[in-house]
């Protein structure tokens, strides 16, 4: 059937060329493509949160404001419910901010490489926006953040911290530097923040800098993707303006109390993260010591690296291990992205990119001929 049937509603224009975003799901032994924690919630967890929904009223609506849980949040920052705000993911935090503050006669500015879902929640919302490339070395310098905002005059400036693919942190004085030189709102996503030292957020910033926005999420340190619970911290006029654009109920009364739980269980969730740390710092320290292996330094729990090889994404999925590709990315030439998962899937990765290194290098190696086993036109 034709795209011009009448029995067909077009699509909109600007949509008509986009593919659905989202990285491969595929059944392999090794998947570190996602960013997900390898390790489940804490033991106890999943019986606590049955035990606790079934004194829910699910024939009922949930509480629309999630006032509890914006306590809870708030609470280990000094901040109350009237500073805090929850949705479902980060990403949909993401979206209502630029339901609010963005638009046609709007302007977004991000840093590149950004977030690969900046740009589409930005086409989503209609929102024109302009990426500025970070520093030969990835990071946000004052001056490259000054020059950004003195350039472009954006409504709205998305910067993460750490770096989504590269895993570098912003400096506060680059924080600074975007809110003090403009007039827009400075969205920092610290959705990876967690695996960083002590100090890197820029909550502690709230009270300095007026248009700052914190968002976080508990999809990766949190151990919770499957949850699909972001959060911001702000000033209280920003959390009045994005109930202006929240659908009624968006937050439904089964995730509230798993997130409480969650909340009240935190030292156990978090655990993990020195674990998660060390394995990361392995990892690279392993892959910088190839010479044919570039790799970056991370705050996050995943590492970005680049080699010679062109069909290495392929090469790795051949042999049971699922990255992330970025090698077409502007920037990113030849570079993938590798969560940090359990020693044992980080051994099967090194092995894996060990054993194709080697080959390469060797002249008398036969080429793979193997295809590729991702699904054709999938995001990776």
């Amino acid at each position: 059937m034709s795209d011009a049937s009448p029995e067909r509603v077009p699509l909109r224009a600007d949509l008509a060329d986009v593919t659905p975003y989202g990285a491969p799901q595929l059944d392999v032994p090794v998947r570190l493509n996602t960013n997900e924690t390898a390790d489940p919630p804490p033991p106890g967890y999943l019986a606590e949160v049955g035990h606790r929904i079934q004194d829910l009223e699910l024939n009922r609506y949930p509480d629309r404001p999630h006032t509890a849980l914006r306590e809870a949040l708030g609470a280990p920052f000094g901040l109350g419910s009237d500073q805090v705000w929850a949705a479902n993911g980060s990403n949909e935090v993401l979206l209502q901010l630029l339901q609010a503050y963005g638009g046609p006669d709007r302007r977004l500015v991000t840093f590149r490489p950004p977030y690969s879902m900046y740009p589409e929640l930005a086409r989503t919302t209609l929102t024109p926006v302009t990426e500025v490339d970070l520093d030969a070395d990835f990071s946000l310098t004052v001056d490259v953040a000054a020059d950004a905002v003195a350039t472009h005059d954006p409504d709205v400036v998305f910067v993460a911290s750490p770096n989504n693919p590269v895993g570098t942190l912003v400096g506060h004085d680059a924080i600074r530097a975007l809110h003090d030189r403009s007039r827009a709102l400075i969205v920092v996503d610290e959705a990876y923040v967690e695996f960083a030292p002590d100090g890197a957020s820029a909550i502690g910033l709230l009270e300095e800098l007026p248009r700052l926005v914190v968002s976080r999420t508990f999809s990766k340190a949190y151990r919770l993707a499957g949850l699909r619970l972001g959060y911001l911290l702000a000033r209280s006029w920003v959390v009045d303006d994005v109930q202006t654009v929240r659908l009624p109920y968006h937050l439904d009364a089964i995730k509230q109390v798993a997130a409480l739980v969650a909340l009240e269980q935190t030292p156990a969730f978090l655990e993990h993260r020195e674990r998660t740390a060390a394995e990361r710092d392995r990892v690279h320290a392993t892959l910088a010591a190839r010479a044919d292996v570039e790799v970056w330094p991370s705050a996050a729990n995943f590492l970005l690296f680049r080699t010679d090889v062109r069909d290495l994404f392929d090469r790795l999925l051949e042999r049971g291990v699922l990255v992330r590709d970025f090698s077409r990315q502007p920037r990113l030439t030849g570079c993938l992205r590798a969560t940090v998962g359990t020693p044992a899937e980080n051994d099967a990765f090194l092995t894996a990119l060990t054993e194709i290194l080697d080959d390469v290098a060797d002249p008398t190696a036969i080429p793979s001929t193997s295809p590729t086993t991702a699904p054709t036109g999938a995001t990776r």
